[in-house]
């Protein structure tokens, strides 16, 4: 299981995300082709001003029970080893072994 730590930290960032999103695409839209190189050039420093983890790249994809953040399923939600024992379990509906 990962640490409280980083799993409290991810939902920070996630909240934050959510915070700054129009503003961030607001800004973003700001920067297209069409746009001088002044006023590109003020957006980005605009874009800059904004928290680090207002950016979607800054977040990582969380197994929802253990906070794994590798060998994560988006079907599920779960990391593998979650998937895998749940399906075992009968707790994921739809899913079974498969056999051929």
């Amino acid at each position: 299981m990962a640490k409280l730590a980083l799993i409290n930290k991810q939902k920070k960032r996630e909240k934050m995300v959510a915070q700054y999103a129009k503003k961030h695409d607001a800004i973003k839209a700001k920067m297209s082709v069409n746009a001088t190189p002044d006023e590109r050039m003020e957006a980005m420093k605009k874009l800059a001003k904004l928290p680090r983890n207002a950016n979607r790249t800054r977040l990582h994809n969380r197994c929802s029970v253990t906070g794994r953040a590798r060998g994560y399923s988006r079907l599920f939600g779960l990391c593998r080893q979650q998937v895998r024992t749940m399906a075992s379990e009968g707790k994921l509906p739809g899913v079974r072994k498969s056999s051929w």
